[in-house]
C-alpha cells in the first residue's frame, strides 16, 4: 500500500477527533471518491501514524526560518513518495502547516495514541531526526522542536540522547551512549542492552504496532547504528 492509501485509509478520522483526525476528514473530503479500493486498507494505528507524523514535519520544516530542497526532498524519500503521489501528499503537507493547531496539539495526540508503545513514538522522534539533518545541519531551533516533542512523548533526557547519537554517525557517536550506558556497565549490561534495543526496534514489530512500512527505511538505519555500536564495544572488549 502506497503512503497516500495509508492515509486515504484513516478517512474514518473524523471518528478519530483531535486535530490529526481533522487533518484526515479533510484528506477524505477533499479527495472523495478518488481512493481506489486498494488504498483503503490501512489499519487506524496507520493512518494516525502517517498522519501525525506529516503534521510534525510540516509544524518542524520552519523551525529553522527556512524550508531547504533537502529536507522536502528527504522529507518524500523517507516516505517512498511516488511522482503520481507527490501532489496529494503535498497538499496534505501544506493543510497541515496550515492548520491552526500548533505541533503540541499532534504530539500529544500520538502519545495518547501510542503511549503504551513508546517505540513507536521513539521512531517518530527518529524520523523527524533523519528530516532535520537532511541539509546536513542540525538548526538549534530544530533541536529544540525535537526536544519539546520527545518531552510531550515522555521520553526522559537520556533517551532522547540515545535517540540523537545514533544519528550522528559510527565516527561521531558514542557506542555506550546510543546503547543508553554508561562507560562503566558491565559486559552483562552491554549485552542486555543491545538485545532490548534490538528486539524494540525489529521493523517487524513497529509494522505491527502501527509505523506504516514506507517508513521502515529508518528504522533499518537504527538497527544499523545500534549494531555498530554494539560491535565496537564488544571487540574492544573482547565480548563474545
Amino acid at each position: 500500500m502506497s503512503i497516500w492509501g495509508t492515509i486515504l485509509g484513516g478517512a474514518a478520522g473524523l471518528a478519530l477527533g483531535g486535530p490529526i483526525g481533522a487533518l484526515l476528514g479533510a484528506a477524505a473530503v477533499h479527495y472523495a471518491g478518488k481512493a481506489s479500493r486498494g488504498e483503503m486498507g490501512a489499519t487506524t494505528q496507520q493512518a494516525v501514524f502517517a498522519a501525525g507524523f506529516i503534521a510534525l514535519c510540516a509544524k518542524m520544516a520552519k523551525a529553522d526560518g527556512v524550508v531547504t530542497r533537502d529536507e522536502i526532498n528527504v522529507f518524500k524519500k523517507s516516505f517512498h513518495v511516488e511522482a503520481s503521489e507527490v501532489k496529494r501528499v503535498g497538499w496534505f503537507f501544506d493543510q497541515a502547516k496550515k492548520e491552526v493547531a500548533g505541533y503540541e496539539a499532534y504530539a500529544t495526540q500520538l502519545h495518547r495514541h501510542f503511549h503504551n508503545q513508546p517505540a513507536v513514538l521513539e521512531q517518530v522522534i527518529d524520523l523527524l531526526f533523519h528530516i532535520a539533518m537532511a541539509d546536513g545541519v542540525m538548526h538549534p531551533a530544530e533541536m529544540d522542536y525535537l526536544h519539546n516533542v520527545a518531552d510531550i512523548f515522555k521520553i526522559s533526557d537520556a533517551e532522547f540522547s540515545r535517540i540523537r547519537e545514533s544519528h550522528l554517525g559510527p565516527d561521531k557517536s558514542d557506542p555506550y551512549t546510543v546503547l543508553g550506558l554508561d562507560h562503566d556497565a558491565t559486559d552483562k549490561e552491554v549485552k542486555s542492552a543491545y538485545r532490548k534495543l534490538i528486539k524494540e526496534h525489529h521493523p517487524d514489530l513497529l509494522m505491527a504496532q502501527g509505523v506504516p512500512e514506507e517508513l521502515i527505511d529508518v528504522a533499518n538505519d537504527k538497527l544499523a547504528a545500534i549494531n555498530t555500536a554494539y560491535d565496537t564495544i564488544a571487540k574492544a572488549r573482547g565480548i563474545t
